[in-house]
């Protein structure tokens, strides 16, 4: 059976969205340009999101002490051997990448755009730091290069974000993304499944509401208790405020989210890895490959896909 994405995979996924879009395997190198965050410099609020330590988002090459074309260096030589005419995307990952003046941002993008195996950019930000300013330069980019913003939403309900200290509301992340989406730039999106106070039915209401916006492409997360976040401190003293899933609740709850997802919304990925050293729980022990076959063995099992029970918006 081909699906409406032109494939016999169950879900409209990154890697083919890639090979469409570039014709070739292209791979991402994360980037740490050294930037802050709204909400921990003191002009949104201090500490950050109750969920964050941003050192579970960098790879181990990506610090700001080394320059931009030095990382890119570094991160490509992983798949250097392999890949020896590969391309990369730069991804600008750690804390708001879009926050600052125009000037300067343009100035980080350059330096990484610069870099003669690199044939993009992707800015990983918040829906509250978007600049029309800064869109009129990207969308003139777009020329040239493949250009995406991804934005950290983490949730549609705004009890949960004001909950989790996110410093912006969900109306402010769908202004955000119809922005960039009518500048022709491709939208990503993050959600967080899991965050305290949110049951199942309103994990899986976060795929009708994304489902309205003018998205490309989607990362799910779990719930994942970090040390250095005021989650860990919360989790030393209260354990049961945290509804901490298991792989296999989450299996089951990916899928479920899945059926009634847009179909034409690549999923980027479905978990994430904090590193070793920092994750407190839950523990899996899977990589990510190992869940996502998991997650296709069991669409599979019940013969369902992406997008079944999409009724439209």
């Amino acid at each position: 059976m081909q699906f409406p994405w032109g494939h016999e995979k169950r879900y409209n996924d990154y890697s083919s969205y890639i090979r469409r879009t570039f014709g070739e395997r292209v791979q991402k190198v994360s980037i740490n340009a050294g930037f802050t965050c709204p909400n921990r410099d003191g002009s949104k609020g201090m500490g950050g999101c109750a969920f964050c330590n941003n050192s579970t988002f960098n790879p181990s090459y990506c610090g700001p002490e080394l320059t931009i074309q030095e990382q890119i260096e570094k991160g490509s030589s992983f798949f250097r051997p392999k890949y020896q005419t590969q391309q990369y995307l730069a991804y600008f990952q750690a804390y708001s990448n879009t926050y600052g003046e125009t000037s300067y941002l343009i100035e980080q993008y350059q330096q990484a755009l610069s870099h003669p195996k690199v044939t993009g950019i992707v800015l990983g930000t918040r829906p509250d730091c978007i600049s029309d300013d800064l869109l009129v330069h990207l969308k003139e980019w777009q020329k040239d290069y493949y250009i995406a913003i991804e934005l950290g939403a983490e949730s549609t309900s705004n009890e949960t974000l004001e909950q989790i200290n996110r410093g912006h509301s969900y109306e402010e992340t769908v202004d955000a993304a119809k922005r960039i989406a009518a500048a022709g730039i491709p939208v990503g999106m993050h959600l967080i499944l899991g965050l305290p106070g949110e049951d199942r039915a309103q994990l899986l209401e976060h795929a009708v509401e994304v489902s309205k916006l003018p998205i490309n492409f989607l990362k799910l997360h779990q719930l994942q208790i970090v040390k250095g976040s005021a989650f860990a401190k919360i989790y030393e003293e209260q354990k049961d405020y945290f509804r901490l899933y298991s792989a296999e609740e989450f299996i089951e709850l990916v899928v479920e989210f899945l059926e009634i997802m847009h179909p034409g919304v690549v999923m980027e990925r479905f978990i994430s890895q904090a590193p070793h050293d920092l994750l407190i729980a839950p523990r899996w022990g899977l990589k990510n490959f190992e869940f996502v076959a998991k997650v296709e063995k069991r669409l599979a099992e019940r013969e369902t896909y992406q997008g079944r029970l999409y009724t439209g918006c």
